[in-house]
């Protein structure tokens, strides 16, 4: 009888799987409001098209395996200006196929098969982006759920945790801003995390895709603190993309940005296994990066979409604000049975908070919440927001 690995025999199922089984056996209540995906639905820049056109014979070729020097270019002159970091293109940063692949990935080529004779941990917040959890049982590592609740100002207290458990630490995953909660990781956290990481000796992972969606500053960067207090470049990693940034999902063009060390060996491992970007996409990919005018102009429309949110929620006992990103995460009774509710009276679809945590029902740090995704035009965010509050809080 074929065996199949036990690594992954008990994997939840996947988020939105589970909310379709939630929600797809009930008719909603009115016309459906999508607010469940995180799926950016402002118009990207008109001219990617173009270029995409213009350079299609690229499509007869193979394409560069870490990126053309033309994005690696592109990506390295944004973290200057915006971080005021100077990276190698050649040997600091490589092109990837959506931040997804690269944070698997690079636990993939980094996470060693043991610490201190121990089997390896690697820390997650909770609740996180699942492909943290997928990529620490491939490398044979024990995902370890660190709370991020109102008591820890929504980001992972990894402080907390035992010396024992320190020890073992290869890999600490942390999203800022934060996902789903919006949170935003200040100088001082960032410094007590690298201090943390050289105590341990363990390897940052910072995912920051939302970076550019904030209301008023630009949150503080890895890289940009681990310069600062001059961190051994191959402490932090940092991995970042165009799909919120500039409303390209489908373009999937990220990149993952460390020490030189470190990239060699994603490159590595991305020579065997990698699947590039294809040439006419990288093309595209690094005049988005090059370019600023429409990344201000899609940031105004979630300040107003921030305002939208103040005014609708700001009377709902335990809303706050988000400081950045484009998620609500609001406080409910039970998460399954608020989506439940909201979906059968309005047709306003959201997720359940416990389905992007780990932990019983008790235990689980979403389990009181759900997340809303304000990614429509203004005036449907605002009419399902409006449904959402006079459904569930009224």
């Amino acid at each position: 009888m074929m065996k199949f690995p036990e690594r992954f025999s008990n994997l939840p199922p996947y988020a939105f799987p589970r909310l379709r089984t939630l929600l797809d056996g009930h008719a909603p209540g009115g016309d459906v409001v999508h607010m469940t995906i995180g799926e950016p639905k402002h118009a990207f820049p008109a001219w990617v098209t173009d270029i995409v056109l213009e350079n299609a014979a690229g499509f007869n070729s193979y394409p560069n395996n870490n990126g053309t020097d033309d994005l690696l270019g592109a990506i390295a002159g944004w973290v200057q200006r915006r971080y005021e970091v100077s990276l190698d293109p050649a040997t600091q940063i490589m092109a990837l196929n959506g931040t997804r692949e690269g944070l698997y990935n690079a636990a993939m080529a980094l996470g060693p098969e043991q610490k201190n004779g121990q089997k390896p941990v690697v820390l997650t917040p909770n609740p996180f982006y699942q492909v943290y959890m997928i990529a620490a049982l491939s490398v044979g590592a024990k995902p370890v759920y660190v709370p991020a609740t109102v008591a820890t100002g929504h980001l992972p207290d990894f402080g907390s945790l035992s010396p024992d458990v320190l020890n073992r630490v290869t890999i600490a995953y942390i999203c800022s801003p934060a996902n789903p909660q919006g949170a935003v990781a200040g100088r001082d956290y960032w410094a007590d995390l690298i201090a943390l990481a050289e105590q341990y000796d363990f390897r940052i992972f910072a995912d920051e895709c939302y970076s550019e969606i904030y209301r008023d500053t630009p949150p503080v960067g890895a890289l940009q603190m681990a310069a600062e207090l001059g961190t051994d470049p191959e402490r932090v990693t940092v991995f970042n993309s165009l799909s919120k940034r500039s409303n390209l999902p489908g373009l999937r063009s990220g990149f993952v940005a460390g020490g030189p060390k470190s990239i060699a060996q994603i490159k590595q491992l991305r020579a065997y296994s990698g699947a590039p970007l294809p040439a006419p996409l990288q093309a595209a990919a690094a005049a988005v990066w090059k370019d600023e005018a429409h990344v201000d102009e899609n940031r105004a429309l979630y300040r107003e979409k921030y305002i939208i949110a103040d005014e609708v929620m700001g009377s709902v006992q335990g809303y706050q604000a988000p400081e950045a990103g484009f998620f609500l995460w609001m406080p409910v009774d039970d998460g399954e049975a608020a989506t439940l509710k909201l979906w059968q009276e309005t047709g306003v679809r959201v997720l359940p908070g416990a389905y992007l945590a780990q932990g019983d029902p008790v235990q689980n740090p979403g389990t009181g919440y759900i997340r809303v995704a304000m990614v429509a035009p203004k005036q449907e965010t605002q009419r399902g927001l409006t449904m959402l509050r006079d459904c569930l809080y009224t």
